[in-house]
């Protein structure tokens, strides 16, 4: 049930007529470029995680501050 080499080669000589080589050359030529890039950023990425700062060990913790409004009308109609 699995394609077979003639049913693949059928496919590659339809996109070919569709297309043209030039036309599957440059889509080609952007595709690996955009794998190259995105490979890239990948990388980038990697790197930047060894340069953040030290994170807080389980010990140490922050405490934000602050107050919460509510102005809902209907949670004032029913206290009301």
């Amino acid at each position: 049930m699995g394609i077979s080499m003639w049913q693949l080669l059928i496919v590659l000589v339809i996109i070919v007529l569709l297309f043209g080589t030039k036309k599957l050359k440059n889509i080609g030529g952007d595709l690996g470029g955009a794998v190259k890039g995105f490979k890239k950023a990948m990388s980038d990425g990697e790197s930047e995680e060894d340069k953040e700062p030290k994170k807080l060990s389980q010990n140490e913790s922050r405490t934000i501050e602050g107050s919460v409004e509510r102005n809902d009308a209907k949670t004032e109609s029913k206290h009301s």
